[in-house]
């Protein structure tokens, strides 16, 4: 990609989050696409969404498999995309500066990287090399005259062995670390109580992220406590599953296809939202 060009799209990227917006995260070129049909005006990848359409569990997908999928989205949308990198694809910093470095090389805007192995019986990883890891890809970022956009995400609500009353607290610990290592932004899934979202609005300086999901304040409740950011996870891509799933039933159990067939796209609409940018 052009890096003049991708400078473009950072800048436009991180003017989103002066405001209120959600993000939607796709798994291949033809989610990406439509969701910028709709109107988004970026979009994020989903790790589990691009790992579960491949035929691997999450986390357990090739890095290199993984990075064929973000040049695809890349190629086929006009806007910004920013890249799930689950916990940096490395096992160090450095390892995982590596890994970012591919992933700008790719076209990405934004990573998304989290501070825990995603084993929710596991603890979060220790603060301080996380601090590492963050610090040394904003040091990249810089190195290549690319001040990549770095969402820090904060999974203390999200592992079950975070005791709850500790949750909020950490959370604010490990933001104020992570927005000093070079963050811009700090993304809290799980997090849900209004009180908790007000507390950490108040404590933290930078754009926060939510994740949208059962149990969460509405948009128009999140925008007025100060959020900026709504991540959609792997939501779309396991409601895109279920349908297969009530499709199949329907076809095998009552012989009829109307999940198939009602409100659906055209062929030729199928064939429009196919073509790649060139």
């Amino acid at each position: 990609m052009d890096m003049t060009k991708q400078l473009e799209k950072l800048t436009a990227f991180k003017k989103l989050h002066s405001n209120f917006f959600i993000l939607p995260n796709a798994w291949d070129a033809a989610s990406a696409k439509t969701f910028e049909k709709c109107g988004f005006k970026a979009i994020g990848t989903t790790s589990a969404g691009i790992a579960v359409s491949q035929g691997y569990a999450d986390r357990n997908m090739p890095f290199d498999r993984m990075l064929d999928t973000v040049r695809r989205i890349v190629q086929t949308v006009d806007i910004p995309v920013t890249v799930d990198m689950e916990d940096g694809y490395g096992q160090t910093p450095d390892e995982a500066a590596e890994s970012v470095k591919q992933v700008i090389k790719a076209g990405a805007t934004g990573i998304n990287i989290e501070d825990s192995s995603m084993d929710r019986q596991a603890p979060l990883h220790d603060i301080l090399l996380q601090q590492n890891k963050l610090a040394v890809i904003r040091g990249l970022g810089n190195a290549m005259g690319y001040p990549l956009f770095i969402n820090a995400r904060i999974d203390a609500y999200w592992i079950k062995s975070m005791p709850p009353a500790g949750r909020l607290e950490e959370t604010i610990k490990r933001a104020y670390t992570y927005q000093e290592a070079g963050a811009d932004c700090i993304f809290v899934p799980g997090i849900q109580e209004i009180s908790d979202i007000q507390t950490l609005r108040h404590e933290i300086s930078c754009p926060i992220n939510v994740l949208a999901g059962p149990g969460m304040p509405s948009a128009n409740e999140l925008e007025a406590l100060g959020i900026q950011r709504i991540s959609t996870g792997s939501g779309p891509f396991r409601a895109a599953i279920s349908l297969l799933h009530r499709m199949g039933h329907e076809i095998l159990e009552e012989g009829t296809f109307e999940h198939m067939t009602l409100g659906v796209l055209s062929y030729d609409d199928l064939s429009e939202n196919s073509n790649q940018r060139r």
